[in-house]
């Protein structure tokens, strides 16, 4: 991964582009629209809980495998290639002896306007403002050795899991007294009514009351940010560490790390999940005992363990050529991924929300798959037809230009 040398740190090169994280990326791209789709069509406080006991047959089966093989495993994913984006910008400005400080802190304010204007506009359910606030946290830790990426990124990764324990353990030994019913009755109630609130405003209001429980919606769930936060960062942190050691790009001298994470990250998740829905199947988030911090505990780790067994298994794939050549096809979507993920929630919300066609509620769960599949292919045929003509995808093109603080070239005979 070679940096050219110039008067100023500028976007990489087609050229010198790591294909295996575009892949991934696109990979990633796919998982998180299947993930999301339920908070497409249905209230976004209310997805991402577990099976949903409401439902019967196709449905039902539909929910349980996208549960325990897709929810929370390609966030995590996305995660982690954020962490190696940044790297890969820290390596190639070191290597250019360029400052880079100042153009991260311009990369991460422009993503964070985009994340609000996203979630305020068109979809509560933005992960883009969290990575961009927990993103300037990484420059603090740039001068350290990279070895201690991958065991500073676990520790914040658990913290959180150690702190729903301790929520946990209280729950459970202050169940049942009258001052701690009423607490978790409330909040309780407070998330019913936001439910509530958005299936009224995404189901049947117009914009502006879509927009205005947008705002609302949002700034609750970055209300969580002590929580996530921590998860999100620790995953930059070890994202950051796939690079800087050169695992993701010399993948062939790591092949007992990666058999490792194939062989025994993803089957010890699947385990630690399938725990996790015996525990509880659905999560409530007014709750807090023992077991279902217990539960929550099986399922971050699980998040964790299967997202690393999945990455290690395009990565094998990557090194047959002929699955190498299946899977590039999902690279153009992933070097548009910044593009794709808002595009899925412009159509998304078009079509489901009351101010578009007003299919709120009403794609059944076990028709979900087919319609990310749908949704998702075309996105791979737009993003092959785009980057035949242009270097970037329209929304990389406005935030790299915004982060060098200057146009950059768009065709590809700009070069």
């Amino acid at each position: 991964m070679s940096a050219t040398i110039t008067g100023n740190l500028s976007p990489i090169a087609v050229t010198e582009r790591i294909e295996a994280m575009d892949v991934l990326r696109g990979f990633a791209l796919l998982g998180i629209l299947l993930m999301n789709l339920e908070g497409f069509v249905g209230p976004v406080m209310a997805a991402a809980s577990g099976v949903d006991p409401a439902l019967t047959g196709a449905d039902r089966i539909v929910d349980l495998l996208v549960y325990v093989l897709v929810q929370g495993k390609f966030y995590t994913l996305f995660s982690l290639l954020f962490g190696m984006g940044f790297a890969v910008m820290s390596q190639r400005a070191e290597q250019a002896g360029r400052p880079f400080a100042g153009t991260y802190w311009r990369r991460g304010l422009v993503l964070l306007a985009i994340g609000v204007l996203h979630a305020v506009f068109i979809w509560a359910g933005d992960i883009l403002m969290m990575y961009a606030l927990c993103s300037f946290l990484l420059l603090a830790f740039r001068p350290l050795p990279y070895r201690w990426y991958a065991w500073l990124g676990l520790a914040a990764y658990v913290a959180p899991i150690a702190f729903m324990y301790l929520m946990g353990a209280m729950g459970s030994l202050l169940a049942g007294t009258e001052a701690w019913d009423k607490v978790m009755a409330q909040i309780g109630a407070q998330l019913q009514a936001l439910i509530e609130s958005e299936r009224a405003a995404y189901g049947g209001g117009s914009y502006a009351d879509a927009t205005w429980q947008r705002l609302k919606s949002a700034g609750m769930a970055l209300s969580n940010i002590t929580m996530f936060g921590f998860i999100a960062f620790g995953l930059f942190l070890l994202g950051a560490w796939f690079v800087r050691s050169g695992a993701i790009a010399r993948p062939r001298e790591f092949g007992r790390l990666y058999g490792l994470l194939r062989w025994g990250a993803l089957p010890l998740g699947l385990l630690a999940m399938l725990g996790s829905l015996a525990l509880s199947p659905t999560m409530d988030f007014a709750t807090f005992s023992l077991r279902l911090s217990t539960a929550f505990a099986l399922q971050m780790t699980a998040n964790l363990l299967m997202c690393l067994g999945y990455l290690a298994w395009i990565l094998k794939a990557l090194q047959a050529p002929v699955f190498e050549r299946a899977l590039s096809v999902l690279a153009p979507a992933g070097r548009m991924a910044l593009t794709n993920y808002l595009l899925q929630s412009l159509v998304c919300t078009w079509i489901f929300y009351g101010y578009g066609l007003g299919y709120f509620e009403q794609l059944p769960r076990a028709w979900h798959p087919l319609f990310a599949l749908v949704l998702f292919g075309g996105q791979v045929l737009l993003s092959h037809a785009w980057l035949s003509r242009f270097r970037f995808g329209p929304m990389e093109w406005l935030w790299r230009s915004l982060t060098y603080a200057s146009p950059q070239p768009m065709r590809l005979q700009a070069r």
